[in-house]
């Protein structure tokens, strides 16, 4: 990727179980695309874990309603489902429509308050992909072909270094009863998408990842797991502004970045 196309990735990754990280660009917050959907999914899962909904609860994904992407987006007619598949659906294939299910059952209130709770402050939540998108439309529908126009003090984002403490904090059990931490773990392990931190790692090393993208714009947040027990979190995330960059090599980018991060981790731990 040259750097006269594309800024270097804004990285992030610190050491799950000990002080070590390393950074670039950490700090300046981005908008999320689909990463917030691990937000999301933690507060389907710590309501559900504390009994203030019932996983199993039917709702419906309404062919009018749906966003594009993948999953229930590709059915031709109404579907019924239940609260726990549209959170496994959501992270494991990114459905747009079943966040947008889950944020209109656990609400968009708790979700920022959770973002809170845990110390990510320089995170706000606004709302599922839907709002997203309303919110890049709003004021001028070609900002999804601009992607330095994308605001973070308009939409759902975060920084870096927020990502990589709430991915720790699910790793460790403290962002919610370990139960709720434990499904989002399962659900991130199983994410499809395998082309960006994951190509950067063996085979022997397990990924579990959320990754987002819009117009211009390719993020993932997940946690690298070695076979000698040490964990790390990373997020990574690029603002492209050429559009004739293949995706895959953009995505392939990010990879070798997550892996340079994690390198200088185990190189010079704390």
């Amino acid at each position: 990727m040259s750097t006269t196309d594309t800024p270097a990735p804004r990285v992030h990754a610190r050491e799950i179980d000990g002080a070590a990280e390393t950074a670039h660009r950490a700090d300046e917050p981005v908008v999320l695309a689909s990463v917030a959907k691990i937000l999301i999914v933690l507060e389907f899962a710590r309501q559900a874990a504390t009994g203030r909904l019932d996983p199993a609860e039917r709702v419906v994904a309404r062919r009018e309603h749906r966003l594009g992407g993948t999953g229930t987006a590709d059915f031709a007619d109404d579907v019924e489902l239940s609260l726990r598949d549209c959170a496994s659906l959501a992270m494991t294939v990114s459905d747009n429509t079943a966040a947008d299910l889950i944020v209109d059952r656990v609400g968009v209130e708790p979700v920022q308050l959770l973002a809170t709770e845990l110390g990510l402050t320089r995170t706000r939540f606004t709302g599922g992909p839907r709002s997203l998108l309303h919110t890049l439309l709003a004021d001028d529908p070609e900002s999804l072909h601009t992607p330095r126009d994308y605001d973070p003090a308009r939409a759902t984002s975060a920084t870096p270094r927020d990502l990589t403490r709430l991915l720790s904090l699910i790793w460790t059990d403290r962002a919610a009863p370990p139960d709720a931490c434990a499904f989002v773990r399962a659900l991130m392990a199983r994410q499809l998408v395998r082309a960006r931190i994951a190509s950067g790692f063996p085979p022997a090393v397990r990924v579990s990842a959320k990754s987002g993208t819009l117009p211009g714009l390719r993020q993932e947040a997940g946690v690298v797991e070695y076979p000698d027990g040490r964990r790390y979190a990373v997020a990574v995330s690029a603002t492209v502004t050429d559009p004739g960059l293949p995706p895959l090599e953009i995505d392939l980018a990010l990879g070798r970045a997550a892996r340079q991060a994690v390198d200088r981790l185990r190189d010079h731990p704390v």
